[in-house]
């Protein structure tokens, strides 16, 4: 596995690569997709310094950590670093509960062990509390705060789409990391505010969702995703007055898109998903394609990033 350059998580003595794998993709969260192409992409992003991978029982249900399984077989546990969470649960009947209390907690971890067929997990991220603030601050995280100060675990997170209940987390409670989905990307900088306290604290942040669902992805096409949906008028122009900056200097959208997040310096990793090693092939790629200053700056001068925002250095 060759060697990646990292970052440590928090004040942790774990470390991570820049670039990490998202795998709800792999638990057929977005479509079927074979046992075997589902391990092959592991096994390769791995075999290409991505050893970093994050997942959850709701991928899936379960499928996600049962193919992560099959595919660490026989690879010494120190050699990759494994973040999964707890709080929401997908029932035998199809339905998706949300229950954040010790109990559950404890017994979500055990199940994710015996799927994942190890005896330990690195991170453990509070999935998607965003109704359920109390419980998670009073329950799920002193829960998880008694692993880590046992040695069971090494690090704690949580897991949204929002970063302002993240924000409260950070002021209340002892967290090592936060997983925010779509809210720093290239067409959205809202989480400004959050990046800079976190950065302060020296409390690690994880990205998701940086092509925005889809949006920086594909370009601003009819149909483009955007927060999990058909993209509305103004996100789509505004894509598009990305993409047409990306044009003029030939460079495409979602490598921009890719390699913009990571200038932040709260930015510790960034989690992006595939389904095929040509997928994890083309993601590093991306990061390593030269763009522009002036790219960065035409972006900036033009409002397209919010004032403060680190550009990538070239």
């Amino acid at each position: 596995m060759p060697a990646s350059p990292t970052l440590p998580v928090g004040r942790t003595q774990l470390r991570v690569p820049r670039f990490g794998l998202g795998t709800a993709p792999i638990g057929n969260l977005y479509a079927p997709l074979p046992e075997d192409q589902a391990v092959e992409t592991i096994r390769y992003a791995f075999k290409h310094g991505i050893n970093f991978v994050d997942t959850a029982p709701l991928y899936g249900a379960g499928l996600s950590e049962r193919r992560i399984a099959a595919a660490v077989a026989g690879i010494p546990r120190d050699q990759y670093v494994l973040s999964t969470k707890v709080g929401r649960l997908v029932q035998p009947d199809g339905r998706v509960t949300f229950n954040y209390s010790r109990d559950e907690v404890r017994r979500s971890i055990e199940a994710s062990l015996e799927r994942l067929k190890l005896d330990r997990i690195d991170i453990l991220l509070i999935h998607d509390p965003d109704n359920h603030y109390q419980i998670a601050l009073n329950e799920a995280f002193p829960t998880l705060a008694d692993l880590r100060s046992q040695g069971v675990i090494q690090a704690v997170g949580a897991g949204m789409n929002q970063w302002q209940m993240e924000m409260e987390f950070a002021r209340n409670a002892d967290f090592d990391c936060f997983l925010l989905a779509g809210r720093y990307t290239l067409l959205e900088q809202t989480s400004l505010e959050f990046l800079a306290f976190c950065q302060s604290r020296q409390i690690s942040i994880f990205l998701g969702g940086v092509y925005n669902s889809g949006i920086l992805a594909t370009g601003p096409q009819p149909g483009a995703k955007y927060n999990y949906a058909d993209a509305p008028p103004h996100i789509l122009e505004k894509a598009g007055r990305l993409k047409t900056i990306c044009d003029r200097y030939n460079v495409p959208l979602n490598v921009a898109a890719l390699q913009f997040p990571l200038a932040h310096p709260a930015v510790t990793s960034i989690l992006v998903g595939a389904i095929s090693p040509a997928e994890v092939e083309a993601n590093l790629k991306a990061l390593q394609t030269p763009i522009p200053a002036e790219l960065w700056a035409d972006m900036q001068t033009e409002g397209l990033l919010a004032a403060g925002t680190p550009l990538p250095e070239v």
